[in-house]
């Protein structure tokens, strides 16, 4: 049953996938235009999803993100703090968040589904860097190793999805060594810290990042907690056995690996690194950088129990 007094605003990045998200253009627009409660926005340029996000909040107010995990990232710290519902029309290159939220990956022809869907509250991140600045994220965060491939994802315009990540992941691994990372993990009964050298550090929300690497295979949204996993310093030639586990999730279980739930992580690194929040990249990072879980921090839209993803009509 559609929500009384909603209104679905529709928040379209052509410049998602590579830019092959701009051939949905049409085909969303011939739908949203048969409703009388929706409507739909395009972005121009990197920070148009937020402003149009926060130019919307109002009472009753349902946000899709049609993109990828970069334009859910800039609807959710735009509406962070209020009642608006995010919805999710997955047509970027990867999508990870997507697959913890949807794992059941539901094909959908058009955007009926979002109208009689039901809403979910789910945990996010916030993180703090730079003195000053604070951001959030619903997926994951990445230091180091996972930064620079994100990185070298957006460089990368001639391959997409998964491939763009797998080609990433070679190229930074070439002339990569760990970082030396001094970390304070706050768990919800104790506190564990870290001095020493370390390959990948990552922090999620969600159970799965670049496409299909399951790097929080026990990720839960709504536990209040991130997850946590670090792979400490192992001969580069190793780490493709450690890429093959992450694939599968079983990394959880080797001893060069933490992996564990945590209230809040404490990161220092000395030198400047890369971070990416959700795949979008910050260079140039060093000095302390805090991470804190937002239990119930916004509302998504689900579809018993969870929101389908959709394709493009043929």
């Amino acid at each position: 049953m559609t929500h009384i007094n909603s209104r679905y605003i529709f928040i379209f990045n052509p410049a998602a996938d590579k830019g092959r998200a701009a051939r949905k253009a049409k085909w969303l627009q011939g739908l949203v235009s048969e409703r009388a409660d929706s409507a739909m926005f395009t972005t121009t340029c990197a920070e148009d999803a937020g402003e149009i996000a926060c130019s919307e909040i109002s009472e009753g107010t349902r946000l899709i993100a049609c993109g990828g995990d970069g334009t859910l990232h800039d609807v959710v710290n735009a509406v962070v703090g209020s009642d608006v519902t995010i919805g999710i029309l997955p047509i970027g290159s990867a999508n990870d968040f997507n697959k913890t939220l949807n794992p059941q990956n539901r094909q959908y022809p058009d955007i009926s589904h979002f109208f009689n869907a039901e809403t979910k509250k789910v945990d996010i991140g916030c993180v703090s860097f730079r003195g000053t600045e604070q951001l959030y994220f619903i997926n994951s965060l990445g230091i180091g190793f996972t930064g620079r491939i994100a990185e070298r994802v957006k460089r990368t315009f001639w391959l997409k999805g998964e491939l763009a990540y797998l080609y990433a992941l070679l190229r930074v691994l070439v002339g990569y060594s760990p970082v030396k990372m001094h970390i304070k993990i706050t768990h919800e009964e104790s506190v564990q810290e870290l001095h020493e050298p370390v390959f990948a550090f990552s922090v999620l929300n969600g159970k799965i990042e670049g496409g299909k690497f399951k790097i929080a295979p026990d990720a839960d949204l709504s536990d209040g907690l991130l997850d946590v996993c670090i792979l400490k310093a192992v001969p580069k030639h190793e780490f493709i056995r450690y890429a093959l586990k992450y694939l599968n999730g079983t990394h959880i279980n080797d001893q060069k690996v933490l992996y564990c739930k945590a209230q809040r992580v404490d990161v220092t690194i000395e030198g400047p690194d890369v971070m990416h929040i959700d795949g979008e990249v910050y260079d140039n990072i060093c000095g302390k950088i805090v991470i804190l879980a937002v239990p119930e921090g916004v509302v998504m839209l689900c579809d018993h129990p969870v929101i389908s993803s959709i394709r493009e009509k043929s």
